[in-house]
Parts: C-alpha cells; sequence; structure tokens
C-alpha cells in the first residue's frame, strides 16, 4: 500500500469513526428546549408519491399508544416511553421513499436504528425526519441538500425478507434525537382516510380508567428518550395475551 492510499484509508477511518461517534453522542445530548422546535402546520408531505391502496402503500401503525407498542411497551419501547415513535407505512419493497421536507441529509446508516438502512434528514425549525428499513443503502451523501418529493431511498423490510412485513419506517425528531413528536399534524395529508384504510390492524390501547384519551391519530403524545412510561395502564384493554398486563 502506497503512503498515500494509507492516508486517504486512514482518513476515511477517521471520518467513519467521527461519524459513529457523533451518532453515538446524540443519543445523550440534551433535548432542545420546545420553544427552539418549529410548532405543526402541516408543513411537510408524505414520503410516498401518488394515492394509497393495496397495490402501492397504506398506513400500517400509527404513531403513539398502539397496541403493539403497549404490549412491548416495557421492551422494544421502553426507552421511547412506551409508544410506537414513528409512522409505519406499508409498501412493496423497492417503493421509491420521498424527503417529506426540504433539508439536509444528516445521517445515512447512522447510529438510530430501524435496520437494514436508514436515513435521517435536517430541517428548517430543529427538525430531523428518520426513514427506516430501507431495502439498500440509499444514494445520498451526508451534507447533501434534498427537496420535497425528492427520492432518497427504497422501501424496504425490517425482517429482511421483502416478504415478512415490507414498510417503511418514518420519525420526527428534533435535532438532538431526544424528543420525538406525532408527525400527523406536521404532514399535510387525509389522516381519517388514511387510519380507516390501515393494514396492519392494530389500533390504539384503551386505559379503561380515561376510555377516550389517545384513541385519535391527531391526540397521539409526544415522547422524551429515556423517560418514564407513558401508558401503564391499571385496566388495559385489550388485555395481553395470556392475560399479562
Amino acid at each position: 500500500m502506497s503512503k498515500l492510499n494509507f492516508l486517504r484509508r486512514g482518513g476515511r477511518a477517521v471520518l467513519a469513526g467521527a461519524l459513529l461517534l457523533g451518532g453515538a453522542l446524540a443519543h445523550y445530548a440534551a433535548p432542545l428546549p420546545l420553544s427552539a422546535i418549529a410548532p405543526p402546520s402541516r408543513q411537510f408531505g408524505l414520503p410516498f408519491a401518488g394515492a394509497p391502496g393495496p397495490d402501492t402503500w397504506l398506513l400500517g401503525q400509527g404513531y403513539g399508544n398502539t397496541t403493539g407498542s403497549y404490549r412491548q411497551r416495557r421492551s422494544t419501547y421502553g426507552n421511547l416511553q412506551g409508544i410506537h415513535a414513528g409512522l409505519d407505512f406499508s409498501a412493496p419493497c423497492g417503493t421509491p421513499v420521498r424527503a417529506i421536507g426540504d433539508g439536509r441529509v444528516a445521517e445515512v446508516d447512522g447510529t438510530h436504528g430501524s435496520p437494514p438502512h436508514n436515513v435521517v434528514i435536517d430541517h428548517a425549525g430543529n427538525l430531523s425526519s428518520l426513514y427506516g428499513h430501507l431495502r439498500v443503502r440509499s444514494s445520498v451523501r451526508v451534507g447533501q441538500q434534498v427537496k420535497r418529493g425528492q427520492v432518497i431511498g427504497e422501501s424496504g423490510d425490517s425482517q429482511f425478507t421483502c416478504v415478512s412485513a415490507p414498510h417503511l419506517h418514518l420519525e420526527l425528531r428534533d435535532r438532538s434525537h431526544q424528543r420525538f413528536f406525532n408527525p400527523v399534524p406536521y404532514i399535510a395529508a387525509d389522516w381519517d382516510t388514511l387510519a380507516l384504510a390501515g393494514g396492519f390492524g392494530r389500533g390504539y390501547e384503551y386505559d379503561l380508567d380515561q376510555p377516550r384519551r389517545w384513541q385519535t391519530p391527531d391526540t397521539q403524545p409526544g415522547a422524551l428518550r429515556g423517560g418514564p412510561l407513558l401508558n401503564e395502564f391499571r385496566r388495559p384493554w385489550p388485555p395481553a395475551p395470556g392475560g399479562a398486563r
């Protein structure tokens, strides 16, 4: 190996290490104050083009206090206050995924989960969007400016099969990656119709002591990484299999 190639490879290694360190540190950064974060005004678009349908894409699992997240509130979602901190859109593998707004690519296959591949885009107002379970590594580059509607990847499968559970996981966070927001009031879409046509069949978990609370897509709470569980209900419905709470 020539000295020049050695230096080049060393530089890439240092850069990769810095990116990984930056991603890891993001998990422990202080959350931005809510006053520094843009309020919801339907300023973003959907991550897919065209109309929803059984041959294109559908809203699978909503953001928030879903039945699935309730049953995994102490495990998979334990660090997210027990809620599903994103929207799942079911779509065939390879469906083009589009940026929901103008922004700068902050991470490609970063450390924020949703394998096998993911992209994070920073937007105005200290907001970041995460696109998870992409089929292949995105062709966009860190630092690249992207426009709303620009294709930034292909939908994939969280089970790595393209058969078991093909879907896109979309999150909306603050720039520090500590706060997670309900994307519904931020994205201009016909949510009532999308909720009716949901594909995974997972509604919201009821708290029978407050049965009206958190039962519609637009009322789901935000979450803070590492905060206490929001949905530890005394009388949950439906109960978990076997009657366990």
